[in-house]
């Protein structure tokens, strides 16, 4: 199922935000193996899953993170990750926009 996901390393203490057509546990395992080769996520093989946003479809899932990377806030990370009504919130902003796949 799609997804948007947010992930966390402790050791470069950033947090990485992405989409997905598999789930967030198959992509959070290709990113501790440095599967994508040099970039950002394969400086460190400690991530953490801390948010997995399924979505209807992978159009949704990039909507979803575009909207999250725009923002450019810790904070605003932070708050989707301690609430699901932010996060509801966010989904149904997104979905206003979508088109199917």
């Amino acid at each position: 199922m799609p997804c948007a996901y947010i992930i966390f390393s402790p050791a470069l203490n950033k947090f990485y935000i992405g989409a997905s057509s598999e789930n967030a546990t198959q992509r959070l395992e290709k990113h501790n193996l440095a599967s994508y080769g040099s970039h950002f996520t394969s400086a460190a093989n400690d991530w953490q899953l801390k948010l997995e946003i399924p979505c209807a479809s992978f159009s949704l899932a990039r909507k979803i993170e575009i909207y999250i990377k725009k923002m450019k806030s810790r904070k605003f990370i932070e708050k989707l990750i301690a609430s699901p009504d932010e996060v509801q919130i966010l989904i149904d902003k997104c979905s206003a926009t979508d088109s199917p796949d």
